[in-house]
């Protein structure tokens, strides 16, 4: 039954006071003369504790995209899926290794802020205006749009109603700035894994008791007999899921960049570990690393249970959505058949997810404008009160507009989780191959970075639209390219990025030899082999990372 007992909304409104007094607790006690210093709101430098930031990370990560996208994908393609997020635990790693001590050192703040101190500040203002439509276009209204929906569906509140709630509440969250969304989603971490796990714990017990017996155990031995070939991570080449996670691309090709370049090259993401210290940023990615090799369980297995419960006769009409099966309605009808109370605890881990989300992705908006357009290009002599004013109206602004556009952008006709990691696609290569070979090449150019800029952009489009006029059938051979329901050879997208990648890289590569024999000295950064030393218990923890994911991928080869 679509609806919340008085229960639900008795547990819901415990979250809600909690999280509400504890952020503006936070507001209140952090509060002092500095309160209106810019770096103080939007960074909540020095402030935020490791597991703070481990927490925050993954809050403003997991969204209604995870639950209810990527437990669809776990629908409809199996534990695969998880390679996002495994994959993920692997890149936090590299971020905390290489990626923050540089940032650190040179006090880079904003994304933005390193594509002007490394190039100039054209680069660094395209990308500014590039990121700011992406977050919004793309991001905000997709997390707000997608989790209405997954609320609407399981408490019979109108999805209207609930973009509004959820953009009301998140905006509350992010006018206390950075330090009361980062400590207020350790919190929504609490009430997202909690009710995760109870809904999952649910999922396999509803399994087994399918089967005559009792016990998640069971479930999920009895899941991994029933589906067996959704538990595979890597898919061969006659896969009809292929076109999603092409092969070994997913390991040794284009899934490299999805995760490094949104976990290290991402202000959404980054700006929780820039403003601590070194050991205390890496201490909290390595949190954030540990936890996401724990997502799968709450966000893919319910999803595979949802298949399996499905393929022995249940949620054959609630499924049905224009007339097929919708995966992505997987995790909404597993919550209907939560009891009372308990539906109102994942009813909260769903909001949670959503609003720590939709936080986090506004303050980045925020802060970007603020520190990057506004005080650098309209008004530089904009004070520190002015600019956290300025800071405030652009989250009211961007979450309106996310609002206004959700319903128009057809989010809902796509699956969600693949919705953004295929728009998202379209610019992570040209960006990433700008962060790296401007991290660690000192002789790459501000021509060569845009290129990257505008031409990675330009080249993802170009492969997105090729096989509408040339017949890419050819590149099947090698596992680049798969047949769609029209006959028509494509290039799954992650493929297309590891092409863009490695065609921004070469471009770079010669543009900036060119540069170089012209007299251009570009200004690198600082940059020396004492800043990637490791703690000895960072090391430990990352090794300990390391054979998890080892000994699951071989598992479930």
């Amino acid at each position: 039954m679509n609806s919340l007992h008085t229960k639900d909304y008795l547990v819901f409104l415990f979250y809600f006071i909690i999280v509400s007094s504890y952020g503006y607790w936070v507001y209140r006690r952090k509060k002092k003369a500095t309160i209106t210093a810019s770096h103080d709101y939007f960074l909540a430098e020095g402030s935020l504790t490791w597991w703070a930031i481990g927490a925050s990370l993954i809050a403003s990560n997991i969204s209604a995209e995870q639950f209810i996208g990527m437990s669809g994908s776990g629908f409809k393609m199996g534990l695969a899926i998880s390679t996002y997020e495994w994959m993920a635990a692997a890149s936090l790693l590299i971020v905390a290794i290489f990626f923050i001590p540089i940032y650190l050192k040179n006090k880079i703040y904003t994304m933005p802020q390193f594509l002007s101190q490394r190039y100039n500040g054209t680069v660094a203002m395209i990308m500014a205006v590039f990121w700011l439509l992406l977050y919004v276009v793309v991001n905000l209204t997709s997390i707000l749009y997608l989790g209405a929906l997954a609320i609407s569906s399981i408490s019979g509140i109108s999805t209207t109603i609930c973009m509004y709630m959820l953009a009301l509440f998140a905006i509350f969250i992010t006018l206390g700035g950075m330090k009361v969304i980062g400590y207020t989603d350790v919190i929504q971490v609490f009430f997202l894994i909690l009710g995760g796990l109870v809904t999952t714990y649910i999922a396999l017990n509803l399994v087994s008791e399918k089967f005559g017996t009792t016990g998640v155990i069971n479930g999920f031995r009895i899941m991994t007999q029933q589906a067996n070939d959704h538990f595979h991570m890597i898919f061969k080449k006659d896969n009809a899921n292929y076109m999603d996670l092409p092969g070994l691309t997913v390991l040794i090709g284009g899934m490299w960049i999805v995760n490094l370049n949104y976990w290290g090259c991402n202000q959404y993401i980054t700006q929780r570990a820039l403003g601590a210290d070194l050991k205390t940023a890496r201490n909290g990615i390595l949190f954030a690393s540990f936890l996401k090799l724990l997502m799968p369980v709450i966000v893919v297995l319910p999803g595979i249970a949802a298949y399996v419960l499905h393929q022995q006769g249940n949620f054959q009409t609630e499924m049905i959505q224009d007339g097929v099966v919708n995966p992505d309605t997987a995790y909404p009808v597993l919550l209907n058949l939560l009891p009372a109370g308990l539906k109102g605890l994942a009813f909260a881990a769903l909001t949670a997810a959503v609003v720590a989300s939709l936080a986090g992705k506004a303050n980045s908006i925020s802060t970007i404008f603020t520190l990057d357009i506004y005080k650098k290009r309209l008004y530089p002599d904009a004070g520190e009160k002015k600019m956290v004013n300025i800071g405030k109206i652009t989250v009211i602004a961007a979450m309106l507009i996310a609002v206004i556009i959700a319903p128009m952008m057809g989010i809902d006709k796509k699956g969600g989780f693949q919705y953004i990691q295929e728009y998202t696609g379209f610019v992570s290569p040209g960006i990433f191959a700008m962060f790296i070979l401007g991290f660690f090449w000192k002789k790459t150019t501000s021509n060569a970075a845009l290129f990257a800029t505008i031409g990675g952009f330009a080249f993802s489009l170009f492969l997105k639209f090729l096989p509408n006029y040339m017949d890419l059938s050819f590149l099947s051979q090698w596992g680049f390219s798969k047949a769609n329901s029209n006959g028509v050879y494509e290039i799954p997208f992650i493929d297309r990025m590891g092409f863009v990648f490695a065609i921004c890289v070469a471009g770079m590569f010669i543009i900036s030899k060119i540069d170089n024999r012209k007299g251009i000295i570009p200004q690198g950064l600082e940059v020396d082999r004492k800043m990637f030393k490791l703690s000895p218990g960072f090391a430990v923890g990352a090794l300990i990372v390391g054979g998890i994911l080892a000994a699951l991928f071989t598992i479930y080869w």
